[in-house]
């Protein structure tokens, strides 16, 4: 893969137009580096998470040939991809048309922009591309020395729970001194990690059993990544895996948790400067034609692209600052902000399938447009994953640990919700308890062994209810 690849005169032409009319514009971001791929090499990258060294994990394999058949098959396609990182590194497809790549440089400027000035994006790595090449050479180091086999067995395990985050940490934690913070680790740190776990034999002891007295006070914790990295009985090379996949979860949480704004912010500008002024007569509506096609939105879905901008457009014409709103908001906030009666009834009002209140007599009233901002919010809300809490261990017994889901509406999908308690004792060496409410009932997942059992409790239904706290309080900033 030829990723230093020379840009055409011609777009390294349209690359300096766009970025003085971007800044013009009051965009503000670090220097940009625009690659030019083939669309089969764009799905490579794309595969990784964005980057163009990874680990090796099958996983990537796997979104690789669900790219590439989309691709194929003509049902998804590529335009870009763009790297929170300084500098900036964008990929564009070589197969795209003039208009396109002018299209997409507009909008990964946007991006850019949106990478560094928006709040929950200040806690990154933001030499990340290096930092995974840092993580990739490990890895591959691990397999020398412990085995293939092994060590993938072991990174797939620990990539199943990448999930079990706090996507608030790394904002509570960049307000600490840099020593205290857990997520992203100085330099001689890593080094540290790697050197101690690499110097071990693959023959060597089993780690010692781990003393739960003193992890009693750290918890509650939402951060079950951070608790099993610190206490989980793992040797060191797998502690150091489990810390890697930590820490590139906890980079892409940000993206996770504005996804609607950055798309919306990327599509805003690329809309404004575009018709600004960069487009020649003859692509206005070829132009509107793919700017159309990347806002469609079916009934019944979610298109970030389209409820974004449609949210800027809106909080430009009730007079706000835009750039203030895309520097302090994630999805939620900004959707509780912006949305009212007159944005949920032009853009939210659209309901997909006939609801069970329609009776003999015709529809039923439309939802108010307070329930179709409060499922929307409820749908984004925790970055669109269950909110799930390590309220403790189980010192007198087997070490269990008690697992409580904050139940916000939505059920657990009981198939993954096994699969993944069973791969957390693999990872923890002794059962597990997951509290839950399925169907408005309380219920208690166990893993023990290879069988996860399930049991109506009481106790759930008042642990889970959807009333408590949706977020932790500042008082469990630090890491558990």
């Amino acid at each position: 893969m030829k990723l230093k690849s020379d840009l055409p005169a011609a777009l390294k032409y349209q690359a300096v137009i766009i970025e003085s009319a971007a800044r013009d514009a009051g965009l503000d971001f670090f220097e940009v580096i625009f690659e030019l791929l083939e669309a089969k090499d764009v799905n490579g990258v794309a595969a990784y998470g964005g980057f163009p060294v990874r680990y090796p994990s099958w996983r990537f394999g796997m979104e690789f040939e669900r790219l590439e058949k989309g691709r194929r098959w003509g049902l998804s396609k590529i335009y870009e991809l763009v790297i929170n990182n300084d500098p900036t590194y964008a990929y564009l497809v070589r197969s795209n048309s003039l208009l396109e790549q002018k299209l997409v440089m507009a909008h990964v400027y946007g991006h850019a922009d949106f990478f560094k000035n928006n709040l929950w994006f200040a806690p990154t790595d933001r030499k990340m591309l290096d930092t995974m090449g840092n993580h990739s050479t490990r890895c591959r180091r691990y397999i020398d020395a412990f085995g293939q086999e092994g060590v993938e067995r072991f990174s797939d395990l620990c990539l199943s729970l990448e999930t079990l985050v706090d996507p608030y940490l790394p904002l509570r934690e960049h307000s600490q001194p840099a020593e205290d913070r857990s997520i992203y680790t100085p330099p001689s740190e890593r080094a540290r990690r790697s050197l101690e776990a690499l110097s071990m034999s693959p023959l060597a002891e089993p780690a010692e059993e781990v003393d739960l007295r003193p992890m009693v006070g750290k918890l509650p914790t939402y951060d079950i990544l951070g608790f099993l990295e610190e206490n989980a009985p793992l040797e060191a090379w797998q502690r150091d895996i489990l810390h890697i996949v930590r820490a590139e979860a906890y980079y892409f949480v940000p993206q996770r948790m504005t996804k609607i704004m950055n798309e919306g912010w990327a599509s805003f500008w690329h809309s404004r400067l575009l018709t600004g002024g960069l487009l020649e007569p003859e692509e206005i509506l070829d132009f509107a034609d793919c700017h159309s096609g990347a806002t469609m939105t079916a009934p019944g879905q979610l298109n970030p692209y389209k409820l974004g901008i449609e949210l800027f457009r809106h909080a430009e014409e009730l007079g706000e600052d835009i750039f203030q709103l895309r520097r302090v908001h994630n999805d939620v906030s900004f959707i509780h902000k912006l949305v009212d009666k007159e944005f949920s009834a032009r853009h939210l009002s659209r309901p997909s399938a006939p609801r069970d209140t329609d009776g003999p007599e015709g529809p039923a009233p439309a939802p108010d447009w307070r329930e179709n901002k409060g499922q929307l919010l409820h749908q984004l809300s925790w970055g669109g994953y269950p909110q799930i809490e390590l309220v403790g261990v189980d010192t007198e017994g087997e070490g269990e640990l008690k697992l409580v889901h904050h139940h916000d509406g939505r059920d657990l999908q009981m198939g993954r919700a096994r699969e993944t308690l069973l791969n957390l004792q693999a990872l923890w060496k002794a059962p597990v308890h997951l509290l839950t409410l399925l169907e408005k009932q309380g219920r208690c997942l166990v893993a023990r062994g290879d069988e996860v059992s399930v049991t109506e409790t009481e106790e759930a239904e008042a642990l889970c209810s959807d009333e408590k706290p949706k977020q932790p309080p500042a008082s469990s900033a630090k890491r558990a």
